[in-house]
């Protein structure tokens, strides 16, 4: 499907791999490095979009998205340099959309009023927990206060402000959490992210869960009841979900992830970042070396930081997108699904899904309802089988 891309639209992810500290939970690409040579970076990220660019020459950028690691890291004069060639590289849409994503404890004002200075339009705070000793038990280097006094930074530049709270984290009951999610309501974010705490192989917590001392977590039933009273008290303020973990006023999506979720074309440069790209009529995915210091070295070496590309078909593309899909409030259009897998999906599943409500199937288009959410792997499955 050449052009199915633009369902989705197209955006640029520029992943900065640096953090002051490694996170227990945290299974991103980050690093902790003493000293950090930005202007060598600088040169391998315009190297990166020239390259980048070249190959998906007349599209319009949609999205640009700083992500980590801690991109709030990077001075002033880079982000300057990246979205001044960014401009020069891309139409961009009149709405352009650039993203930030900042550690509170990282937060300075001036460097702040450099970054909308540049371009910056919208950041995304990772507050992660409003309970110091929470805090501390995630390996935050930052206290509740700090993250009140970044947010207050952060109003002062931007006028669009998400930030990211964890939840269903060790000992944490129903009630506890509906009193913190009051307390991040009652800020009068426009966007929230609200991730159920989840334990990922090759981190600081898998360690200690296989070592039987991360004790406190919740059970299965728990967890439902934490992830139901999230969606009423959101939806109560005005922040109803349109992805399983994201909340956000109307109009204040991020639009950067719904490229990903709507199956759009985007360019991930960086270390580990991974990228999308329909050229020539065939999509790919597209990844970069890990490790900092061979990224780099592949840049300065090569002109050009990734692995190998694999390509996507009809299969994967089929997938992704249905997997996608139905994490959105939107849902999926059964027109697309029969256009990109080549058949139409089947009327039996489908009926019996809506029967048992974890479907809503309004014309053209299926939707999770909230108990079909909680189990998405399984409608998948059922769906997508032969």
């Amino acid at each position: 499907m050449t052009d199915d891309w633009r369902n989705g639209g197209f955006g640029l992810y520029l992943h900065w791999p640096f953090c002051q500290s490694k996170c227990p939970y945290c299974d991103f690409n980050s690093h902790v490095a003493d000293r950090i040579d930005q202007k060598r970076w600088e040169a391998a990220y315009l190297s990166e979009i020239d390259r980048i660019g070249a190959e998906t020459e007349g599209r319009v950028l949609s999205t640009v998205f700083f992500g980590g690691g801690t991109p709030s890291l990077m001075q002033g004069d880079l982000v300057h340099a990246i979205l001044d060639r960014v401009r020069q590289t891309w139409t961009q849409s009149n709405d352009l959309e650039v993203t930030m994503e900042a550690n509170p404890g990282s937060v300075e004002a001036g460097r702040f009023a450099d970054y909308a200075a540049a371009g910056v339009n919208r950041v995304s705070i990772g507050f992660q927990a409003l309970r110091d000793e929470d805090l501390r038990r995630l390996g935050r280097m930052h206290s509740v206060a700090e993250a009140g006094r970044a947010l207050d930074v952060a109003r002062k530049s931007f006028e669009r402000i998400s930030f990211d709270l964890i939840y269903a984290r060790q000992d944490q009951g129903k009630e506890a959490w509906r009193t913190e999610l009051m307390e991040a309501l009652a800020m009068e974010p426009d966007h929230l992210s609200l991730y159920q705490l989840t334990i990922e192989d090759g981190t600081v917590f898998a360690e200690r869960s296989r070592k039987g001392l991360l004790r406190g977590l919740p059970d299965e039933d728990l967890s439902v009841d934490l992830f139901e009273l999230t969606q009423d008290l959101c939806e109560a303020a005005g922040l109803p979900a349109y992805e399983v973990s994201n909340h956000a006023r109307p109009g204040q999506e991020a639009r950067h992830n719904l490229i990903y979720w709507r199956l759009g074309d985007y360019a991930g440069i960086g270390p580990g970042a991974h990228g999308r790209l329909t050229l020539k009529g065939q999509r790919w995915a597209t990844e970069a070396p890990r490790a900092p210091g061979a990224w780099l070295d592949q840049v300065e070496r090569q002109a050009m930081g990734e692995l190998a590309r694999e390509p996507s078909s009809p299969e994967d593309h089929v997938t992704e997108y249905l997997l996608n899909a139905l994490r959105l409030s939107e849902g999926a259009e059964l027109s697309r699904f029969a256009a990109l897998g080549g058949r139409p999906m089947r009327e039996d599943r489908l009926a019996s899904l809506v029967e048992g409500e974890f479907l809503i199937r309004v014309e053209d288009r299926i939707r999770t309802t909230r108990k079909g959410r909680m189990v998405l792997n399984a409608i998948l499955r059922e769906l997508l089988l032969d």
